[in-house]
């Protein structure tokens, strides 16, 4: 029925083309294609026996859009799944818009060298007006929307869990659940275990960005910033626990802000061990986490991407991750005029995801929701031309697909809120 490009093979992608492999009946071929064309050719190899999808790998630089778009003209898909990193979403939309496909991310962009003067003159006038100061907005991609309304195109951003799952949340909550959403918080708490001192869940560069970032809310109608890790709530979770969680930025509250009318306040929660926040401070503290060069013996080295090569490879965590994660939001509202609480998420056992498609639950919650985004662009539930985030399509075949593949909703209508 449909040909997609995947772009991208690391831990994420890894599971999303496991996932499209099982739907063969609508993704009948993938076309697999990193930087590292080993990568690709040893998953195909993989999973060739077990699908009736048929699989070809490619080699491409991401950063590099003609390439890109030779790619796309090579390969001819319906669809380009961008599961590379998110430095790469420019020039991925720049080829698609080039060759007239429709695209799709897990992750909204942000730029690999903060410290370039054209994008900083940019991102610090975006700080002083929007009021929030982490390198990953929006504002760049939606800025595309009218080049793909002109050509007839569209872009979905951000499909993966949070952002993605948690916006088709709260779409359903507002469509099934309430007349009007007063507070949203999102809660996203990794109860597993990997057994080491310190290790990233996904990508380093990215991951270490953001939790060391100011965190910032959504209230009455503004940003309100705040000191990294500076408010701490503790939550018991189900089926993990009592977990401590932290207010940090994350992206699908600006998109929410917009697109949930009258919400008064959105929020974002992640839980961290105090290892993890031990270790991150302390390579923060003595420049580790830094992305500009330094001059270490005459070679130019970022300390955040040395830091990354010697970490553990987020991939290779499935074996040895136990535990689970629960992943969902908390709304207070009104229904017919009486006030009312809904809480909707998602609990996913590490194990079972390694058993399956041999990655762990973090990577498990982000490819299962682009398979079933991709699902959606594919059988047409979800195409209009344009930019959108989750929350603005119809979350109910969306969540129908998540229920179906692996990542079933679990509901609460009293749930303890978070003061």
């Amino acid at each position: 029925m449909s040909k997609v490009l995947v772009i991208g093979c690391g831990g994420v992608a890894s599971v999303a083309i496991h996932k499209c492999c099982q739907v063969s009946e609508v993704f009948t071929e993938l076309c697999i294609a990193s930087r590292t064309k080993s990568k690709c050719d040893k998953l195909a190899a993989q999973l060739a026996p077990k699908t009736a999808t048929k699989l070809t790998t490619a080699q491409v630089d991401a950063d590099d859009v003609q390439q890109v778009i030779d790619l796309i003209r090579t390969c001819k898909p319906d669809l380009v799944m961008n599961i590379a990193l998110p430095y790469q979403d420019l020039t991925i939309m720049d080829a698609c818009l080039a060759c007239g496909v429709n695209y799709m991310d897990t992750a909204n962009y942000e730029p690999e060298d903060t410290n370039d003067p054209a994008w900083r003159a940019i991102y610090e006038k975006r700080c002083k007006e929007a009021g929030f100061s982490a390198y990953f907005d929006y504002s760049w991609q939606w800025a595309y929307r009218e080049k793909f309304q002109a050509a007839g195109l569209t872009a979905l951003l951000g499909c993966g869990f949070d952002p993605g799952v948690t916006q088709a949340y709260c779409a359903h909550a507002l469509k099934h659940e309430f007349d009007t959403i007063d507070t949203i918080d999102i809660l996203d708490c990794n109860g597993g275990d990997h057994g080491y001192a310190f290790a990233t869940n996904f990508n380093p560069e990215v991951n270490l960005r953001e939790v060391s970032a100011p965190g910032s809310y959504w209230e009455d109608g503004h940003w309100v910033e705040v000191p990294p890790m500076s408010i701490k709530r503790e939550y018991d979770f189900d089926q993990v626990g009592q977990k401590d969680m932290y207010l940090l930025h994350h992206e699908e509250i600006e998109s929410l802000a917009l697109h949930i009318p009258k919400v008064r306040r959105i929020r974002f929660f992640m839980t961290f061990g105090q290892s993890y926040l031990d270790h991150m401070r302390c390579l923060e503290n003595v420049g580790m986490l830094s992305t500009s060069p330094v001059d270490f013996e005459g070679q130019q080295i970022v300390p955040i991407k040395f830091l990354k090569a010697l970490l553990p490879d987020p991939a290779s965590l499935g074996p040895r991750t136990s535990g689970k994660t629960n992943i969902g939001c908390i709304f207070t509202g009104k229904k017919e005029g009486q006030d009312k609480t809904y809480s909707i998420y998602n609990v996913c056992d590490h194990q079972e995801c390694y058993h399956e498609v041999g990655s762990q639950a973090i990577s498990y919650t982000t490819g299962v929701p682009a398979m079933c985004g991709a699902l959606m662009l594919l059988t047409g539930k979800w195409n209009k031309p344009g930019v959108y985030t989750v929350e603005e399509f119809d979350p109910d075949p969306f969540l129908a697909a998540l229920d179906q593949y692996g990542l079933p909703r679990s509901e609460c209508r009293t749930p303890a809120l978070v003061d």
